[in-house]
């Protein structure tokens, strides 16, 4: 990749995603979702790595392309491929539970690159970032909505 290209890139996250033993049904419904963020623009997967953590704890990880028949997903991995290091991988399977899947998904957030050159242009530099689980605003709105018809 370029520098230009580097310069252009937009912030850059990652998901790991848990299937626990005998929770998984894998319909091909996730992989659409993923085409269309992409296809939209909204995202440019980086890297996608499948995990597998059988019961005694070893972890096998494979890169996607690697990972057989997938269509037009494979397609979809840019050129940073396998950006993710040994290390990276084994920190991530530690959280797994013995007998999982795990996808580990690495992109861009396309939508945000023009934001984000702009900043860097005008000497800008990200110092702090985060998410809020769903979790967290679903109790949050439950507490608003439990003090409101309290009358507090």
């Amino acid at each position: 990749m370029s520098e230009y290209e580097l310069s252009s890139l937009g912030p850059v996250d990652y998901l790991v995603i848990e299937f626990p033993a005998g929770q998984q049904n894998f319909t091909g419904e996730i992989a659409e979702e993923l085409l269309t963020l992409a296809n939209a623009g909204t995202i440019r997967v980086i890297d996608i790595i499948i995990l597998t953590k059988d019961e005694d704890g070893v972890v096998d990880a494979v890169e996607l392309s690697d990972a057989g028949d997938l269509g037009e997903l494979v397609a979809l991995e840019a050129e940073l491929a396998e950006l993710l290091a040994a290390e990276d991988v084994a920190h991530l399977a530690n959280a797994m539970d013995p007998g999982s899947v795990a996808g580990v998904l690495v992109y861009e957030n396309a939508w945000a690159a023009p934001f984000a050159s702009a900043a860097r242009r005008a000497g800008g530099q990200l110092i702090a970032n985060g998410r809020i689980p769903i979790q967290a605003i679903i109790a949050s709105l439950e507490a608003d909505d439990a003090l409101e018809s309290t009358g507090v």
